[in-house]
Formats: structure tokens, C-alpha cells, sequence
């Protein structure tokens, strides 16, 4: 049976690290292992390694193995079979950009915990239904951004989020001053150029701005 109080403390303790859970896509994997350690050493240890390359479950192995420091999980992680593979990996938690009653399923019986992706009250209500009570918010910024958590908020007051999509350094703020809003997800440390040229100290000085956002 699911013990959605649990869940909801497991999550917790991982929200609780960082203000922010850097999204990331790892063409590479070489890059896995020193752009790990340029965020947790910069004070983003909870890093979302998205299931979006052929190599991202071999990134959550080695980032796992070799970054004690970073508390590793998956995004993207779409089905049962997804959920399954990310714990084998290492992940210590999953992501989902949305949910079907599948992965429902699948959480539940899970060894990690899944945090589900909802953009509506009707999608958040079933998710509630199910015993969860911490949901990612996504796609947030298209999806209502700060009014639509505050919407939730009045008649849904038990259920907290990581809001993520279209978030950068300027809007990031005024999401974690929501009560509701436990931390955010973004790639905005992440820029494109500073990956590829593997400038890791320009990551790790956007790490730790990102890392220094009161909420």
C-alpha cells in the first residue's frame, strides 16, 4: 500500500536541500561526472538528469557512484519500465513531466519516490486522490506560473510543488515566496555555450547564485 506520508517526507528531504534542482540534458557522457561536481559543489546538490539521450541512465550510474555530494534523480521519466531503469541506475528519485494512472501505479510500488508532473486542479486532484501530496508543476510558466499555484493553494492547501518550465534567475523568486513552492527546477546555469565548452567554473558561479535564492 502506498504511505503517502512517507513519500511525502522523502520528497521533502530532497526538496530541502537547494532552492533549486538544475534540469539537465547530458549529450556527453564525460561531462556527466565534472558537471555533477560543478553543481553539488556549488551548493546544487539535487540534480535532474533527464531521459532525453541515449546516455543519461550510464550519467545517473556514474554521477551516483562518483559525486557523493549530489543527491542524483531522473526527469522525463514517462512509464513503469522509465521508473523502473532510473532506480536500477542509482537515481534517488524520479520526475515526471506528467502522469497516467500507469505510473501512478508504478510510484507506488517504487523504491525511490516519484514526483508527479500535474498543470491543472483536475490533474492535481487525482494525484491527491492517489495519496500524493508533492507534484512537480509543469510546463509552469505556460501553465499559469505564479496564479495558478496561488489558485491551488486556497482550496488545496496540502499539496506542495517544484514548479519547472520557462523559470530563469529573474522569475525564480517570486515562485519560491509562494508557501506552496518548495523549490523550482531550471537550466538556467546551465547555458548552452558554457556547456559546450565544458566551463566548469562559469557553471559552478551560476550554481552558486542560483544556490543563494531565499525562499
Amino acid at each position: 500500500m502506498f504511505d503517502s506520508t512517507r513519500h511525502a517526507q522523502q520528497v521533502d528531504a530532497v526538496f530541502a536541500l537547494a532552492p533549486v534542482i538544475p534540469v539537465i540534458t547530458i549529450a556527453a557522457l564525460e561531462d556527466a561526472v565534472p558537471l555533477a561536481r560543478a553543481l553539488a559543489g556549488n551548493g546544487l546538490p539535487v540534480l535532474e538528469v533527464t531521459l532525453r539521450t541515449d546516455c543519461a541512465l550510464e550519467a545517473i550510474a556514474r554521477i551516483a557512484a562518483e559525486v557523493s555530494e549530489a543527491c542524483v534523480g531522473a526527469g522525463t521519466v514517462l512509464s513503469a519500465a522509465d521508473l523502473a531503469a532510473v532506480e536500477r541506475a542509482g537515481a534517488r528519485f524520479a520526475i515526471s513531466p506528467g502522469v497516467t494512472e500507469a505510473l501512478y501505479d508504478a510510484g507506488a510500488a517504487s523504491g525511490i519516490p516519484l514526483i508527479p508532473g500535474i498543470a491543472t486542479a483536475g490533474e492535481l486532484m487525482r494525484g491527491l486522490e492517489r495519496g500524493w501530496r508533492r507534484f512537480k508543476f509543469f510546463p509552469a510558466e505556460s501553465s499559469g506560473g505564479i496564479g495558478a499555484l496561488k489558485g491551488f493553494a486556497g482550496p488545496l492547501p496540502m499539496a506542495r510543488f517544484c514548479p519547472t518550465g520557462g523559470i530563469d534567475a529573474a522569475k525564480a523568486p517570486a515562485y519560491l515566496a509562494l508557501p506552496n513552492v518548495a523549490c523550482v527546477g531550471g537550466s538556467w546555469m546551465l547555458p548552452a555555450d558554457a556547456l559546450a565548452a565544458r566551463d566548469w567554473a562559469r557553471i559552478g558561479d551560476l550554481a552558486r547564485e542560483a544556490a543563494a535564492l531565499l525562499r
